[in-house]
């Protein structure tokens, strides 16, 4: 039987409805929002044997035709996930992940289609909403509902569930979920925006996530089955008195300073207590069978001591809740490349590099939206060795994928404007070493090697990644978090910024959600760190260099007639390829309207070629002399070329004064003569004429 329900959200209907499509999974629902609609399923599967995780696989697929188009390239046919795609699954992924009953071990996979797309409205916001409806109305022992919102601020108002239009004019582009009792996640660029702003924004967006959560209740009430009952793990008490007998050496371990020198510290205990466990347990099979469980239990053992000890006030490492590891920022350091540095935070490192180029190094983006092109880019990469693991090295992976798409944003809002500094960029972060926030050194790196490259950032941008400990109604929020205290916390919140706003921010929640002053107090703190690491990053290098890398290419532009564009490009395009092949530079017509670009390593032979444009898209003008080359001759007048690619006709009447037989008795092919010009008429039939400078020579 089928199901709907529906509400007006942003001035729009929303509609979710199941039992219609894809009856055989767990849970099914598609989920429309004017003309853009998804079908999102939800099934899972038993357990594999001796498995010790939840298995949650989330997917998000737009297929072209939803658009009405054709995939790009030679094959018509989807292939592997887009960035878009991979970004989106990662936005399911997150705030639904901790929302399952605990000790459920069933594989769960959730599958996202986008049916249809208007091009206004993004259907990413819709498949997210039907990951949490889809999970919630079936068996699978969901602890929903959950809800989601993208929030746009435009003319200083809070817009819900922006339009792309609204987008392009908008000073945040916020995707907020959480249960109706609190947030789980937030995702946001923003164009140097205050922290209360920020706080609003999320406020406004939570309101909308409570009608959706009554909304996908409705729908359960209509539709839902009967939900697994997940039966809690059963903890063998000898094991667990073990594990707690090693409590006072972890809390003695976690002291110890350097990540590597720590986890040896820990890993001894650990080693300590498998032997004790081996002296009770002597049957093989049993000691083998205990050793899992028991590895689980110690590890436990870790999370809580590296909790308490930060609840003294002190974390492991021995920093202060809102202190910032030892900062080292360096930059120009690898020669030949347009810009570099190396961003050092404690154990954190990485390695950034920026590429300047021409219009033509523009990616292309083609997906349900209108095409368009990119003119910044930055990569992540995370090398094993950079975490000090051997592991098979492949292209790009979810996590990375994600880090560089959240740097990316931070860094995008402070940019220069294109008709100001009309390079592409491309930024290039390597994690050297990590143990905490290597997406945020990447935005420190980032911001200072654009610097070192003369890109005229409008303001630097640092990062911070910010973590929670929660015990009952204690509260510690910890700034500059290391990799275990992610590990072990409650909470990753990143907030990257300049010192007058926010310009991204990322936030995934370990527990069911937090509350306004958690997340209030965690911008306040992290805006105090984000200003000290700020402060070091300038003592490196205070403003971008006045000029660019002389390794990069030096980019002129110049606006001509767009009706002259003919002429510089020329007959199967000989004039442009002359042009480059005489001066060594790169020409490339930008656009219709008369925009030219000319790039060259060599400053003078840029100027060069722009010389040669200007040649060539000069008016000739009534009355003016010029020498120019004598191109063809004709029985009736010779062509003579007065501007590059402009040729006018010297009649045989206007060669010389007196009588011309033939037009090779006073002229030849190549020979280089003055010429004045007579007229112009309205077709741009230029007359010429050498008699007329023999009579004035006369007259004077």
């Amino acid at each position: 039987m089928s199901h709907q329900v529906e509400r007006e959200i942003g001035g729009k209907k929303l509609i979710i409805r199941t039992g219609h499509m894809a009856r055989q999974a767990d849970g099914a629902v598609t989920v429309r929002y004017a003309d853009s609609m998804v079908l999102v399923a939800a099934t899972s599967a038993d357990p594999r044997p001796g498995i010790d995780f939840f298995p949650l696989t989330m997917d998000y697929r737009e297929r072209t035709a939803a658009a009405g188009k054709f995939p790009g390239g030679f094959i018509k046919r989807e292939g592997r996930p887009t960035t878009k795609e991979i970004l989106t699954m990662r936005m399911m992924d997150r705030p639904v992940r901790p929302l399952f009953a605990d000790g459920y071990r069933n594989e769960v996979q959730i599958q996202a289609l986008v049916l249809s797309t208007d091009q206004e409205n993004d259907p990413d916001i819709l498949a997210m909403i039907g990951a949490s409806a889809a999970l919630h109305i079936s068996r699978i022992p969901f602890l929903g509902p959950l809800g989601a919102v993208r929030v746009g601020r435009v003319d200083e108002k809070f817009v819900l569930n922006p339009t792309f239009a609204q987008l392009t004019e908008s000073s945040i582009d916020l995707v907020v979920a959480g249960t109706p009792e609190s947030v789980t996640m937030v995702e946001a660029g923003a164009n140097q925006v205050s922290e209360k702003i920020m706080l609003e924004a999320i406020k406004f967006g939570h309101d909308a996530i409570r009608e959706l959560g009554d909304m996908i209740d409705e729908l359960r009430e209509l539709a839902g089955v009967e939900k697994i009952q997940v039966d809690p793990v059963e903890i063998d008490p000898t094991l667990q008195r073990l594990a707690e007998a090693s409590h006072d050496d972890f809390l003695a371990a976690q002291k110890t300073d350097g990540k590597h020198e720590r986890k040896a510290a820990l890993d001894a205990v650990k080693d300590r207590a498998f032997e004790l466990l081996a002296k009770r347990l002597t049957d093989e099979a049993e000691l083998e069978a205990a050793t899992k469980p028991f590895k689980k239990l110690l590890g436990e053992q870790i999370k809580k001591t590296e909790r308490e000890l930060i609840m003294t006030g002190r974390r492991i490492d021995g920093r202060r809740h809102d202190e910032i590891r030892d900062i080292q920022a360096e930059v120009g350091i690898v020669p030949r490349v347009h810009g570099s540095a190396l961003f050092t935070r404690g154990e954190t490192q990485a390695l950034v590099i920026a590429a300047l180029g021409t219009t033509m190094d523009e990616q292309k983006v083609d997906g349900l939206a209108e095409e368009y092109s990119k003119k910044f880019m930055l990569d992540y990469n995370f090398p094993p060795f950079s975490v000090g693991e051997c592991r098979p090295i492949r292209g790009p992976g979810r996590r990375e994928i994600g880090h560089g798409a959240l740097a990316e944003r931070s860094l995008r809002p402070v940019l220069p404007h294109p008709e100001k500094f009309p390079y592409t960029v491309r930024i290039i972060s390597d994690v050297l070493e990590s143990n905490g926030s290597s997406s945020m050194a990447t935005v420190c790196g980032g911001a200072l090697a654009m610097m070192d490259a003369g890109v005229g950032i409008r303001q630097p941008v640092g990062g911070i990644a910010m973590g929670l400990i929660k015990e009952g109604d204690d509260i510690a929020i910890l700034s500059d978090i290391l990799g275990n205290e992610d590990h072990h916390g409650d909470m990753d919140f990143k907030v990257a910024g300049t010192q007058h706003g926010v310009t991204g921010l990322q936030m995934d929640i370990k527990t069911s959600g937090i509350s306004y002053e958690i997340i209030e107090r965690a911008l306040e703190q992290a805006r105090a760190g984000r200003l000290h690491i700020l402060r070091e990053m300038l003592a490196a290098l205070d403003r971008p260099r006045a000029d660019i890398s002389q390794y990069a290419p030096r980019l002129l532009q110049i606006r001509i007639n767009p009706d002259k564009i003919g002429l510089v490009i020329g007959p199967g395009g000989k004039q442009v390829k002359k042009i480059q092949e005489e001066t060594g530079a790169k020409v490339e017509i930008v656009d219709d309207t008369g925009l030219i670009q000319v790039a060259s390593v060599n400053e003078a032979a840029a100027k060069a070629a722009i010389d040669r444009i200007k040649a060539i898209t000069e008016d000739v003008e009534v009355g003016k002399i010029y020498e120019g080359r004598v191109v063809s001759v004709k029985d009736f007048g010779a062509f003579v070329e007065v501007l590059p690619g402009q040729e006018g006709l010297v009649h045989i009447s206007e060669l010389a004064d007196g009588f011309v037989d033939r037009v090779t008795d006073v002229v030849q092919v190549g020979d280089v003569v003055q010429v004045k010009v007579i007229t112009v008429d309205d077709q741009g039939r230029i007359k010429l004429s050498r008699k007329a400078l023999e009579e004035e020579a006369v007259e004077r």
